[in-house]
């Protein structure tokens, strides 16, 4: 099982992945899980709470993203009722862990803003960025 202490506005939650082809929310002041995602056909090896925020007709949205030996990466709507928004296909070899990295833009100003990157990596031994 996989697990990642919430960030920012999600800090009293954790989300873990497991071998039952899952991901779940949970929230830690009752100890009761939340919400559950499911759309993996095998393990999920790797949760993250992505920095990324979906503006929708309800409002802002989080997002979560989860890994699996099936070989595919898949965004979940965590505000909007489950949803998945979007799959990433690997190479055929299982994506076994992931990680968003930020890079910071050039600037001409006093405003910094981020681009933000996925990396993953597969049984293979590979690295993905993807972004």
């Amino acid at each position: 099982m996989r697990v990642k202490y919430g960030p920012n506005g999600l800090v009293n939650t954790i989300l873990s992945g497991s071998a039952d082809k899952s991901v779940r929310l949970w929230d830690i002041r009752s100890g009761k899980q939340t919400q559950v995602f499911n759309g993996h056909t095998s393990w999920v090896y790797a949760v993250e709470y992505s920095p990324l925020v979906i503006k929708n007709m309800i409002g802002n949205s989080n997002v979560i993203c989860s890994a699996s030996t099936d070989d595919t990466i898949r965004f979940w709507d965590i505000r909007s009722n489950k949803n998945e928004l979007y799959v990433i296909e690997g190479d055929n070899y299982g994506i076994t862990c992931l990680k968003f990295i930020a890079l910071k833009k050039k600037e001409n100003t006093k405003n910094i803003t981020y681009d933000f990157n996925l990396c993953y990596g597969s049984r293979n031994g590979f690295i993905r960025v993807w972004g």
